[in-house]
């Protein structure tokens, strides 16, 4: 096979990968295990995005966060109040976690960075709520800071599922840790 056909194959195979990790993590979307009021809900979504994001790098990873926060965004985007909590609630709140695989490259120990990847892109995600918390639904936060009141919340939902996300990753990687490279 040439190397014209073989970058070809590879290229379909990521896109169809890339459709397929958009999808599930659309559908692990709706698995609410806690849901708040004012949106936001932990759920196991962000799993498939950063497993597609380590499998294929940054560029592939940014494009299926932002597939996925725009899915988000149309189907569950009922708390959206303006571009600005669309950019940062949906689109580059998602989009952060495409960034796994950066931060996960520079450690010699792959399991080892596949979770700080994963951690540190989970934690991205988060400053992006956050930040909408602080600059967008700070009229929310019942007399407290706005930045307290966001802390709070974003925090009581992010946190455990940037800890689940983690966790779960690192178990596949020690079940299955060809999953982890697109080579396989």
């Amino acid at each position: 096979m040439s190397t014209k056909n073989t970058n070809s194959h590879l290229r379909v195979r990521m896109l169809c990968e890339g459709a397929m990790m958009v999808a599930l993590a659309q559908v692990l979307s709706y698995i609410k295990l806690m849901e708040l009021p004012n949106g936001g809900s932990l759920t196991p979504a962000m799993f498939p995005v950063i497993l597609f994001a380590v499998r294929w790098g940054l560029t592939p990873g940014l494009m299926a966060g932002f597939t996925f926060g725009l899915l988000q965004l149309i189907f569950d985007g009922a708390y959206a109040w303006g571009w600005q909590s669309m950019l940062l609630d949906y689109l580059v709140a998602f989009m952060a976690l495409g960034m796994a695989e950066l931060f996960a490259r520079p450690f010699k120990n792959r399991m080892v960075g596949v979770a700080v990847g994963t951690a540190v892109a989970g934690f991205l995600r988060f400053m992006c709520s956050f930040l909408s918390g602080v600059l967008i639904w700070g009229n929310l936060s019942d007399g407290l800071p706005a930045w307290i009141y966001s802390l709070t919340y974003n925090g009581s939902y992010m946190l455990p599922e940037g800890i689940m996300t983690t966790i779960a990753v690192v178990l596949l990687y020690k079940a299955a840790p060809q999953l982890f490279s697109a080579n396989n």
